[in-house]
């Protein structure tokens, strides 16, 4: 099997992080602040603090678990204040922030688009004319799922800041592929996942809050902190409800240290330089057209092949070839409007830093022999 659907969740793990998962699992169970000296909040501020560490976060215990950047994404959407109020979210948002912020009716107010071009990359200056002072956020995704293109973070927190709005940003394809600096950008809010670029386990990731952003809970129950406390005054809250998947947590941890020790840079150099290889060979096949941002861009692009659905596509390419891509929206609708593949969507190839020359290559070979075929057979018709 060639894997290229990195962007939905990488594969294979670093060994690592399946011995730190089965590790966990072996071990005496752990409970968050419940066992005293079981170890269990040991993983958990060590993940944070890696986290922390590649996310450009100093305050890194206001990084919070949940079971992935859905789930943090409704934890953000519901706890801000945000009802009656505006936001604005970019048109390349993923289905994890466009639903809760278009069916939380009475947790949001009305919701704005911001348009991307054609790269699926969006323009400061596109969003500052959309700013005003009824904006309470922006959301924004840092590399787009689609075709890979990249926000200039920075120049839209500042100007969503000059207006007195938050930034939230979704960092799901980003964190772990590419670098993230949250502090120094003036993000306010970042949402990640561990099962794409942190090389983690499915069912982990969460959420970063700034010290002084007015987030309340959407979930309460147990801590194992204080159990006599049962209200709770306003700021001082409790995010982490529950038995917290810390086996998940391990496994997540020593991925983030696989990133830590490779080093962000060298692992964008790695699949920078196979997604310009990609690009350069599909490029020159006939009948196959791309969609994506050109470098720098995130490990991914999109592409179709005049005569084929993408779903075809992708088909033909597992089935024949044993060559694993998506087809389809990629949960973004919204993008697919600039890219004018909103009826079916695109084959999306996405790599990690595990993948190699040779996958790429193979999976030239196999577009260049499908579309090969198609005009051979329009020869023989």
């Amino acid at each position: 099997m060639v894997y290229l659907n990195q962007a939905a969740s990488t594969w294979p793990k670093p060994p690592r992080v399946l011995q730190a998962h089965a590790a966990a699992l072996s071990a005496v169970p752990a409970g968050q602040f419940r066992g005293g000296t079981d170890g269990g909040t040991d993983v958990m501020d060590t993940c944070r603090a890696r986290l922390g560490a590649l996310l450009g976060i100093a305050d890194f215990r206001r990084i919070y678990f949940s079971s992935g950047a859905t789930d943090a994404a409704n934890a953000v959407i519901r706890g801000l204040p945000l009802a009656r109020r505006r936001v604005l979210a970019t048109q390349t948002e993923h289905n994890s922030i466009l639903r809760p912020l278009m069916n939380l009716r009475d947790e949001v107010g009305c919701v704005g688009i911001v348009p991307c071009d054609t790269s699926g990359r969006v323009d400061p200056d596109r969003l500052e004319a959309m700013m005003d002072s009824e904006v309470a956020a922006v959301f924004v995704n840092h590399c787009s799922n689609v075709t890979g293109a990249i926000q200039d973070v920075q120049a839209l927190a500042e100007a969503a800041h000059r207006h007195g709005a938050w930034l939230v940003l979704d960092g799901a394809q980003s964190a772990g592929c590419l670098p993230v600096q949250a502090d120094a950008w003036g993000v306010d809010a970042l949402i990640w996942t561990g099962h794409k670029g942190l090389f983690g386990p499915q069912g982990t990731g969460g959420y970063y809050v700034r010290q002084g952003v007015p987030l309340t809970p959407f979930r309460y129950g147990g801590t194992g902190r204080d159990s006599r406390r049962i209200i709770y005054e306003a700021g001082d809250y409790e995010f982490e409800p529950g038995t917290q998947n810390l086996p998940g947590i391990a496994a997540l941890a020593a991925g983030v240290e696989y990133v830590l020790e490779e080093g962000v840079e060298q692992i964008v150099r790695h699949e920078a330089a196979l997604m310009a290889r990609l690009r350069l060979g599909l490029g020159a096949i006939g009948r196959v057209r791309l969609y994506g941002a050109a470098q720098p861009a995130g490990p991914l692009l999109s592409f179709t092949i005049d005569g084929l659905t993408p779903a075809d596509t992708a088909y033909i390419l597992e089935s024949g070839y044993s060559i694993r891509v998506r087809a389809g929206l990629h949960c973004a609708p919204l993008i697919h409007d600039a890219l004018g593949t909103a009826d079916a969507g695109t084959v999306r190839v996405s790599v990690s830093s595990l993948n190699t020359t040779e996958d790429i290559d193979c999976l030239t070979a196999a577009v260049r022999e499908i579309a090969a075929s198609l005009e051979g057979a329009r020869e023989d018709h």
